[in-house]
């Protein structure tokens, strides 16, 4: 669509010496999600695999789970009121027998960039049951060197963000470490979304045998996406929350935070980290050096 980055003019200081010059910026525009014909929820996000973010939504919000149960994803024409098309809103048409939630006004949801989704009626309209629940059998194994080296992968592969430096990513990686896909966008639960909805499309959930790392922080949000999509292991950069550590071992899924070098803190899920050899989770000295296993630094 062309509108994953807009030019705008910049007074730039250096120094103590000014000057201006044009400066590449992220995208970032309202997208409105219908279902069957009627106002679902807004988004703030960027431009770009629109469709993908409206079927990865739906999954997260337990409307869909496999890709048959959609009929088709357009963008509405004429959604203002001169009858143009913006291409900031697209309806999702189910198929017949696929049941639709309850959209009440209470029940509608606002997103933001920063904060992903709010309004919803209480906690437990979040908490979403999962259509594929986690069932990663045999179990996802993964050595703390593997995925120590995600991050890198992850970086090196976001070619937006060279550019503006203001996009969030998420990547789905495979049991050995291979990048599998990668979405950006100014909101991490819109490239969560995407990579979601682009694997519904393409009739690959549940995600049992992926891998998923977002930059910054991990949410309960995004770990309810994870689960809701079936991957068992969700990585992130920055923090977890309180919720979304609980959410993870409430529901199986590995939790892994501060993912930064050689160093991360295992939240839940800690059977799913190949630890042979190394470090043991309940003090014990390491196995090969006979000294005390270091502390994940914050």
């Amino acid at each position: 669509m062309g509108r994953v980055t807009e030019r705008r003019r910049v007074l730039r200081i250096r120094d103590g010496a000014t000057s201006t010059r044009p400066d590449t910026l992220v995208a970032e525009e309202p997208l409105e999600i219908r279902l069957n014909g009627k106002p679902l929820a807004i988004t703030m996000r960027t431009p770009g695999d629109d469709f993908a973010l409206a079927a990865g939504f739906l999954v997260s919000e337990g409307v869909l789970a496999r890709a048959e149960e959609v009929t088709n994803i357009v963008y509405c024409a004429g959604a203002t009121s001169d009858g143009a098309n913006t291409y900031n809103v697209v309806d999702v048409r189910l198929a017949p027998g696929v049941p639709l939630p309850d959209i009440t006004l209470e029940r509608n949801v606002y997103t933001t960039s920063s904060c992903g989704l709010c309004g919803k009626a209480s906690l437990d309209a979040v908490r979403t049951a999962a259509r594929v629940p986690i069932a990663d059998t045999p179990q996802l194994s993964v050595t703390p060197e593997l995925l120590a080296a995600l991050p890198d992968r992850l970086r090196s592969a976001q070619r937006v963000f060279d550019r503006t430096g203001g996009l969030h990513a998420a990547g789905l990686f495979s049991p050995d470490g291979e990048l599998l896909d990668l979405r950006e966008d100014v909101g991490r639960h819109n490239a969560v979304d995407k990579l979601i909805g682009r694997a519904l499309r393409s009739g690959r959930l549940p995600l049992s045998r992926s891998m998923l790392l977002v930059s910054g922080r991990a949410s309960f949000e995004l770990a309810q996406k994870a689960v809701m999509a079936g991957i068992p292991l969700l990585a992130a950069v920055s923090a977890p929350s309180s919720l979304a550590v609980d959410l993870a071992a409430e529901t199986g899924l590995t939790l892994v935070g501060f993912l930064r070098g050689g160093s991360m803190n295992v939240y839940a899920g800690e059977e799913r980290l190949d630890l042979r050899g190394r470090l043991d989770l309940r003090g014990r000295l390491d196995q090969r050096t006979g000294a005390e296993p270091a502390v994940p630094a914050r």
